[in-house]
């Protein structure tokens, strides 16, 4: 990946999460849900 990518990706990330907050949107809850389910996961396979 070069810098180029990495700050485009980057850029883009954090504007999501801007617009998520700002527009009272949802995602950070269903994403922080499926978060904790992916670490379940990983938890019990380790």
């Amino acid at each position: 990946m070069t810098n180029r990518v990495a700050i485009w990706l980057g850029l883009a990330i954090v504007t999501a999460i801007g617009l998520n907050f700002a527009l009272d949107w949802q995602a950070h809850i269903f994403l922080g849900r499926q978060l904790l389910r992916l670490i379940d996961v990983i938890a019990f396979w380790r």
